[in-house]
C-alpha cells in the first residue's frame, strides 16, 4: 500500500456518536469541505472507515 490518498469532509460531525466525532478530529476534519491528504496505510483507512459515510475519498 503506497501512494496518498485525499479525504473531505462532506457532512457535518454534529449529532454522531463521540467515536465517530473523535475519529475525525484525529482526522484533522471540523469544517465542510475541508481536506486533508494523507500516506495510504492501514491506519487512516481504518479510521476512514469509521466515518466513510461523512467523507469522501480520492486517490492522489
Amino acid at each position: 500500500m503506497s501512494g496518498k490518498i485525499t479525504v473531505t469532509l462532506v457532512k457535518s460531525a454534529h449529532g454522531r456518536p463521540p467515536k465517530q466525532r473523535g475519529t475525525l478530529s484525529a482526522l484533522g476534519l471540523s469544517k465542510i469541505r475541508q481536506e486533508r491528504t494523507f500516506e495510504k496505510n492501514d491506519t487512516v483507512l481504518g479510521m476512514i472507515a469509521k466515518v466513510e459515510h461523512l467523507v469522501e475519498v480520492s486517490e492522489s
